[in-house]
Parts: structure tokens; C-alpha cells; sequence
């Protein structure tokens, strides 16, 4: 198990020199890492060692990173199967059942919830690369950071907290609910540092102004977002921006990799933590690896975890990959545009690939809408014949309703000119579409 950095001093640009390791040593360092990790997951009665032996896989086939692809993807099916083997750890444990130190868990909305395993060792992990991102921000000893996300089953709570913690903040973990609560300690206590994701943050801002407070003359400078598209999306970022005049940072992760990838202060994409997993980008189809530069789905692999270590996770999101040096002069690959769907929610409107993500860029950054908004594939948008998709039906709330018929209009024909796909555009009552403070659905599916 990797030794977590030493805290580096306040002026230093980096929270750890692996950070900007030159990329043929990086890849050395990868390789050594995932060879050490294959073979200790060949061993034993594991779902692993079972999958090498059945396909007559040996560490030693391992000669270089390329040989990786050789292995098949693991998914959620296979996960889930496994707690039914062997409940109720599963066969991804990888560890005796007391050496696991912490135990969270998927939100269990399409399955049973799925259990994830950490060491000791892997939350220090986990928590010094929470750590590196608040570095990498210009979060530094002596902020006051709230963590707005919510700690009621949701991992990504008590890993920015215990990150922040690490790196020497005073940490305020306040959750996702009480707004009046959150807006009182936000002033009270000067916090200069938010977690959460972009629809909280906006809401609460909101909040604040409705309440005679402007959000802008706290004293919060940096807010950082993840756990749905935000940062990413230009038009979110710059609402978010104007509304709390601080800079905002997007940063994503996921159940089992915690965390994936953050962004610097230079705000131009998020950096993948290629030490602790290896990233490759593949066609969503195919499998086949796709160039820098092309989107295609995330599949990754754990380098050094201990507890319910995973090779080759489809992670299901679409992402683009820059492996060049960063202005920031760290460099760890990119992910420029954080992630721009999932391979699930894409939709495939005569030939074009369009994203949520894209739709939400188009309607934030139109005035007199309010920020939320919905789409819906129905019958309506389909071809009859064939079921494909020839536009997409989208809900915005108007925020004038005398203006409400020229804003469906004008953004029909934005997305028209932006997206080139064909939109049907109904303005809705303000406040009839769901809020969320934690993970906002956008895509509704209907028969």
C-alpha cells in the first residue's frame, strides 16, 4: 500500500510530487503497481482469481500496460451477483472480513444496495487524494470548509471531510438539509470553502437572496462540485461563479473509486489520480480503446486499494481524455469537460449523440429561465415505425409568464442551432419541476 504524502508547506504548489511525475515514469510506476495488484488478486478463492483461472490468465501475461484490455470489463451485474455467492461481503472483499475499517454503499435504486470496502489504509488513502484536490483548489490551513454533501448513506461526504480534515481545514460537516441551519452557520462561522453538488449550490444561494442575504458578499471563495454535471457545463459554472463570486471546481468520483478525478485552478479539466487507478477510455460498443480526444466510456482499475479492489470497472460515463501537461504543470491525464453523460442516458437523436450535460449548457445560459429543467423521451419523440428518436421533449419554467411563448421559441431554436437536434420546448409553472439537494435527475423516461 502506498504511504500517503507528508503535508507539504502552505506556499507549495503541489500536495504531493507524484502529481507532476514525468508520464514514462508514471506508466512505469503504474505497471508496477497493477502487476503487484493482479497478483495478489490471483490468489485465494476471490471473484478474480477465479475469473484468471477460467481463462488461463497468469500476472505473468502482464508484460506492459497495452496487455491490460486483454482482461474482460467488470460490471455492476457481476458485483451484484457475487453478494449472492458469498453474502453478505460478496467475492470482491479481497481482505478478512476485520480488516475492513469502513463499509458504504450504492443507493440501491436499480438493485439491492451494493457494499464497497475500505482498510484503514484506504480511507488515509482516500483521504490525502481529497486532500490534493482542496490543494490543488487553493484550499490551505485555516479555511473554514462546510460540506454540503449529504452524509446519510452518500460516500462522498466523509471522504471531503476527512480530506479537508487532512489537509489542516476546520471542517464544519453539515449535510444536505435545514437550509435556514446552513445559511445561519455559512455566515456565523465565515466559512471560505463549499462541497456539495451544483443544484445545491444553487439553490442555497437562491435561499440566501430570498432571505435579504447576498450570497456574494460572504465570504466563501471556493466551492467545489460534483455527484452530477456542473462545473463542467460553462453555463453552470458561471451562474454558480456570479451567484457566490467565487471560483468553482468540479471534481467526480463514484462509489467504488473514490475519488476519480478533479479539477486545478486552472479550470481546464479534471485531473484523473493515475496513481491510484489506471484510466482507460473505451467505445461504448466495441470495447475497443478510443484516442484522446474522442469520447468513449471510463473503464477502471485499481492500483493499490486493499478492500474490494476492482479491474477494469465499466463505470458507464462518457468522458474525453488529454494526456498532455497542464498549464498547472501537473501531469496526470485530463478529463476535459468532466463527464459528459453516461453511456446509459446518451441520447441518439437522428444521428447525433446528445448529452444532458449539453442541453443544461444551453438552457442555464438563457436569461429569464429558471435552472432547472427536464428532459423527456416519450412516444412523442419517437418515430413510430421504428422507435428512434427524431427530437427531444424538454420542460424549462419561464420565469415571466407573459414571456414564457418567446423563450420556448428562442431556446427551441438555440438548441436547434447548437445541439442540431429538433426540441419541442414547454414552459412550466415556476417551482412545478422537482428539486433536489443532492443528485438532480434530468433524463425522464416514459413508455
Amino acid at each position: 500500500m502506498t504511504a500517503v504524502a507528508a503535508r507539504p508547506a502552505a506556499d507549495a504548489a503541489l500536495w504531493d510530487p507524484a502529481e507532476a511525475i514525468d508520464r514514462a515514469a508514471l506508466r512505469d510506476l503504474q505497471l508496477g503497481r497493477l502487476r503487484s495488484q493482479l497478483q495478489r488478486l490471483s490468489e485465494g478463492d476471490g471473484f478474480y482469481a477465479g475469473r484468471f483461472r477460467e481463462l488461463g490468465w497468469s500476472v505473468a501475461d502482464l508484460r506492459s500496460l497495452d496487455d491490460l484490455p486483454r482482461l474482460p470489463v467488470t460490471r455492476k451485474a457481476d458485483y451484484i451477483a457475487s453478494l449472492g455467492e458469498a453474502p453478505p461481503f460478496g467475492r470482491f472483499a479481497a481482505v478478512p472480513s476485520d480488516r475492513i475499517a469502513r463499509i458504504h454503499f450504492s443507493s440501491g435504486t436499480t438493485a439491492k444496495p451494493a457494499p464497497q470496502f475500505w482498510t484503514q489504509a484506504d480511507l488515509d488513502r482516500w483521504a490525502d487524494l481529497y486532500a490534493r484536490y482542496a490543494w490543488a483548489i487553493g484550499v490551505r490551513p485555516g479555511d473554514v470548509f462546510q460540506c454540503l454533501f449529504g452524509f446519510t448513506w452518500f460516500v462522498g461526504g466523509l471522504g471531503a471531510t476527512a480530506g479537508l480534515q487532512r489537509l489542516g481545514a476546520t471542517c464544519i460537516p453539515a449535510g444536505n438539509q435545514d437550509t435556514e441551519r446552513q445559511i445561519a452557520t455559512l455566515m456565523d462561522y465565515g466559512t471560505t470553502v463549499l462541497f456539495g453538488t451544483p443544484s445545491f449550490m444553487v439553490h442555497l444561494a437562491l435561499e440566501m437572496q430570498r432571505r435579504g442575504i447576498d450570497p456574494a458578499r460572504s465570504r466563501v471563495r471556493i466551492i467545489a462540485v460534483g455527484g452530477e454535471p456542473g462545473a463542467s457545463v460553462p453555463a453552470t459554472r458561471r451562474r454558480i461563479e456570479a451567484l457566490w463570486n467565487a471560483k468553482c471546481y468540479d471534481a467526480y468520483g463514484c462509489l467504488e473509486f473514490q475519488p476519480i478525478a478533479a479539477e486545478c485552478e486552472a479550470q481546464d479539466g479534471l485531473h484523473l489520480f493515475e496513481d491510484f487507478s489506471y484510466a482507460e477510455i473505451v467505445d461504448a460498443e466495441s470495447g475497443a480503446p478510443v484516442p484522446d480526444g474522442t469520447p468513449g466510456v471510463l473503464v477502471l482499475t485499481h492500483l493499490d486499494k486493499q478492500a474490494g479492489p476492482l479491474v477494469r470497472w465499466f463505470t458507464g460515463d462518457i468522458v474525453v481524455r488529454d494526456s498532455s501537461r497542464c498549464a498547472c504543470g501537473r501531469t496526470h491525464a485530463r478529463l476535459i469537460g468532466g463527464v459528459r453523460g453516461r453511456a446509459d442516458d446518451m441520447l441518439v437523436v437522428r444521428g447525433v449523440n446528445l448529452f444532458p450535460s449539453a442541453v443544461e449548457d444551453v438552457v442555464r445560459a438563457m436569461p429569464g429561465l429558471s435552472d432547472e429543467y427536464r428532459i423527456i423521451v416519450d412516444k412523442s419523440v419517437r418515430e413510430a415505425d421504428t422507435g428512434f428518436l427524431n427530437g427531444i421533449r424538454l420542460q424549462v419554467e419561464a420565469l415571466d409568464p407573459a414571456q414564457a411563448a418567446s423563450l420556448t421559441e428562442k431556446l427551441a431554436a438555440e438548441i436547434r442551432a447548437r445541439l442540431q437536434v429538433r426540441a419541442h420546448v414547454e414552459a412550466v409553472p415556476v417551482n412545478s419541476l422537482e428539486r433536489s439537494t443532492h443528485k438532480s435527475k434530468r433524463v425522464i423516461r416514459e413508455a
